[in-house]
């Protein structure tokens, strides 16, 4: 049984971190030895349901911290899986270490029009990761990751990586947390998969409070990131308006945060006006379309999926100009985030080492964050999450149009329609036109 995230804590702000598609079988149709066989695995590996559970700082581990809330599979067999199924006619092991069993980086650059993007672009920048505590592997972790997809190799030796605590000590590190070492190895490699010629910053708050986290945000643009993704959030709150002006008002740095992972419901920091905050989908192989994947909202139940809402605090930004919220509408664009449809991760601090299938929208952020980096270094002056509403409704971005994530009084806030809707935004990465200024 998967099991469902913990309610938050009743009298403080409960903040968390924020982390089933058949595959086509089009070709099962063609005649030939073989195919009965394919067909049957097919037919298998899609009745295999997945199930997932949240990571080990969905609860936070001291009272006033914020908690982490991405999704790591554990059962059943993803939409990876069943593609693979289909193609070879033998099913694979469900949740097997050994091996890869979620998207990786060609399926990610292939969904989102970013193959010669990623081959062509993102030398000399870099993306900054913001998350608690300490992972001690975090870099070696990167390297089995990027080994294996065939990436360049992304170390301290060669000036690819680095990582540091909120103060920029590259000694003085932060006490080590092993479920903040997953959502890291989930940051890291996402943003290597989107922007593989990119460097990677890792920024480690002291712990899991706003305070911490902030500082981080600014040690990150302090050391010259222009890309800053931000995976955690929470119920918002009368002060969210001065974390603005403390942390997220950073002009020609594109700072995406994850739109959330219970459903309808403001989140911040995904509301703060600043940022570019990123919705979920389910994301799926299509041989229907000429783009070849098709995506919805992700909805796993009604407190489960992406986030989206209307703030309660945060002015609209000047740019945003949808009707049925007076305030800072959640989100604005999005990217996949289904577990059932989940990124591949390589993770050793904690849990056996191995390779896991990961969903929730902290995977969503740090993707975001990469296409900025291959769209190009913003301008000084420019605040980066108008950029898609300058693309709005063209062929840069993916519409999604189909789904929900629970229900709300004025539906397009909660429900996908034609156009911009809540749950994902103005849509997906298509290219990266829709992220340059």
């Amino acid at each position: 049984m998967r099991s469902a995230p913990p309610d938050r804590p009743a009298g403080r702000r409960g903040w968390r971190r924020i982390t089933t598609a058949a595959a086509a079988t089009a070709a099962l149709l063609l005649t030939g030895f073989g195919t009965a066989v394919q067909a049957d695995a097919a037919q298998q590996a899609a009745s295999t349901k997945v199930t997932w559970t949240a990571t080990p700082c969905a609860i936070p581990a001291h009272k006033g911290e914020l908690a982490c809330n991405s999704y790591r599979v554990t059962g059943g067999l993803t939409a990876f899986q069943k593609q693979q199924a289909a193609k070879t006619g033998v099913t694979p092991k469900a949740a097997d270490a050994a091996t890869p069993s979620g998207y990786g980086p060609t399926d990610l650059q292939s969904a989102y029009g970013l193959t010669s993007a990623a081959a062509s672009n993102g030398s000399g920048e870099t993306i900054a990761i913001v998350d608690a505590y300490d992972d001690p592997n975090a870099e070696a972790d990167l390297a089995t990751y990027r080994s294996y997809y065939g990436l360049s190799a992304c170390t301290t030796a060669n000036g690819c990586f680095k990582k540091v605590s909120q103060t920029g000590s590259t000694t003085s590190l932060p006490s080590a947390d092993s479920g903040w070492a997953e959502e890291i190895s989930l940051d890291l490699d996402m943003a290597s998969a989107i922007c593989p010629k990119c460097n990677i910053l890792l920024v480690e708050a002291t712990s899991a409070t706003m305070a911490n986290l902030g500082t981080a945000v600014n040690r990150a643009v302090t050391l010259g990131a222009k890309y800053v993704s931000n995976s955690y959030g929470g119920s918002e709150s009368s002060s969210d308006t001065s974390y603005d002006s403390s942390y997220f008002n950073h002009a020609g740095v594109a700072i995406t945060v994850s739109a959330g992972d219970s459903g309808y419901g403001a989140e911040y920091p995904a509301a703060s006006r600043y940022v570019t905050s990123v919705g979920g989908t389910a994301l799926s192989k299509s041989t229907s379309t000429t783009r070849g994947w098709t995506e919805t909202v992700w909805k796993t139940s009604s407190t489960e999926g992406t986030g989206s809402g209307c703030s309660s605090y945060d002015a609209k930004p000047t740019w945003q100009t949808d009707t049925g919220c007076t305030k800072r509408t959640i989100s604005d664009v999005s990217a996949v985030a289904d577990p059932a449809t989940g990124v591949s991760v390589y993770d050793s601090y904690g849990i056996t080492a191995g390779w896991y299938t990961f969903g929730g929208t902290s995977a969503s952020s740090p993707i975001i964050a990469g296409v900025y980096a291959l769209a190009g270094t913003p301008s000084s002056s420019s605040y980066p999450a108008s950029f898609p509403y300058a693309k709005a409704g063209t062929s840069a971005l993916n519409d999604v149009t189909s789904g929900n994530n629970g229900s709300c009084s004025t539906s397009y806030l909660c429900t996908a329609r034609s156009g911009y809707d809540g749950p994902t935004g103005w849509g997906t990465p298509e290219g990266v036109s829709a992220f340059t200024g």
